[in-house]
């Protein structure tokens, strides 16, 4: 069993650390190599974040069936992408690969939540999940050694990236000892793939946190470097953050059985005030070397534990499509993504860094509060038997 967390942490940080997350990282020593321009840098990560949306709606349907499928998927998609984009002499090509590994980190999530499902006792499957959730700290933290180790050769940086998915993507399938069956017991008649409109009901208020979270993170994740050089960092130094939010995603391994034993929603709320606060102290203190390095860490792993419990929160929901309401808000994170960091670029453009962030921070406090918004009561008093287990 621990062998598979490891492995599927390692998986996480492949996917999302390694390749969809360090692309930011090595990107203006790509755009140098390759000749493009920030326009042409915007559509590429555009483009990757709809291939992920798409890889998580595969993942919806068919992780409780062919999780392993999506498990070589996944890797196969990250690990090709990560040596194309090594290999690739022209920006086109690099577009192409780019794109197309971002697929795996849509692909992974939910196929690995089946799969810890199906080979963890149920009394250490909260804090396993959050566990192998946090494999963006270790991912990111590799990125920035990778960065300042190898950096502007990103070529090796890229080949290093797709070998070591290779191996971690193989371990995972090895360890799994599970059957592809869904994790449906004997005699329980099989369910519909698509949930019944009471599952999307119950998710509501986690649809809506997940999107403020997705739109308020954008900021920092999009255009936290370059904050940082604006308020007269080096380039080191800004790679040395991106470090410090790995280390702060890896943070949340260690605090993960704390936040397993909190009430789901409890743990949303402190880990998305987190990240508010720390993209807050970002903005007003991005001039300090200190401040900056210690919001990074802040960020990282309230950002990385908030995601771990947006998976315990959608097991409490229906534990049996953990994995499908893990792809569903992964997907509505990640078009959150996608809206936070158009209106927050546009907003920089017209009022600056500051401003821009102080409404990122904004947006991401609303993420936090929305547990606590009042239910509307049911017209139907029956519950629903997923509703069940909340109690």
């Amino acid at each position: 069993m621990t062998g598979l967390i490891i492995s599927g942490t390692g998986l996480i940080a492949a996917t999302y650390g390694l390749v969809r997350l360090a692309y930011g990282l090595f990107l203006p020593d790509v755009q140098a190599a390759l000749s493009f321009d920030a326009a042409a840098a915007g559509l590429i990560s555009s483009g990757a974040s709809l291939l992920y949306c798409i890889g998580a709606v595969i993942g919806f349907f068919s992780a409780e069936r062919w999780s392993r499928l999506l498990v070589i998927v996944a890797g196969l998609s990250a690990s090709v992408g990560a040596a194309g984009m090594a290999t690739a002499h022209s920006t086109e090509l690099f577009a192409l690969f780019a794109i197309a590994g971002s697929a795996g980190a849509g692909l992974a999530s939910p196929a690995l939540v089946n799969i810890v499902r199906r080979n963890v006792p149920a009394t250490a499957l909260s804090r396993s999940q959050v566990i192998v959730n946090s494999g963006t700290g270790p991912g990111l933290i590799g990125a920035g050694i990778l960065a300042l180790v190898l950096l502007p050769d990103w070529r090796t940086a890229w080949l290093v990236v797709a070998v070591f998915t290779v191996g971690v993507t193989a371990a995972t399938l090895a360890l799994d000892r599970g059957s592809e069956s869904g994790g449906t017991p004997a005699g329980r008649p099989a369910r519909s793939r698509l949930p019944a409109m009471s599952w999307f009901t119950d998710h509501r208020k986690l649809i809506v946190a997940a999107f403020f979270l997705g739109a308020g993170s954008s900021a920092v994740w999009n255009y936290g470097r370059t904050l940082l050089i604006d308020a007269g960092s080096t380039e080191r130094t800004s790679i040395i953050a991106w470090v410090a939010l790995g280390v702060g995603g890896t943070a949340a391994i260690i605090t993960a059985r704390v936040l397993s034993a909190l009430e789901p929603r409890l743990a949303w709320i402190i880990t998305t005030l987190a990240v508010g606060a720390a993209t807050g102290v970002l903005a007003l203190a991005a001039g300090s070397t200190a401040g900056s390095l210690v919001a990074c860490a802040v960020f990282g792993w309230g950002y990385t534990a908030g995601t771990g419990a947006l998976i315990s929160w959608t097991t409490r929901v229906d534990a049996a499509r953990a994995a499908a309401g893990t792809a569903l808000l992964f997907v509505v994170l990640v078009l959150g993504q996608a809206a936070g960091a158009s209106a927050i670029g546009m907003l920089i453009t017209a009022a600056g860094f500051v401003p821009a962030l102080l409404v990122a921070t904004a947006i991401t406090l609303l993420a936090a509060v929305t547990p606590l918004w009042r239910d509307t009561p049911r017209s139907n008093p029956r519950r629903t038997p997923h509703a069940a287990t909340r109690r």
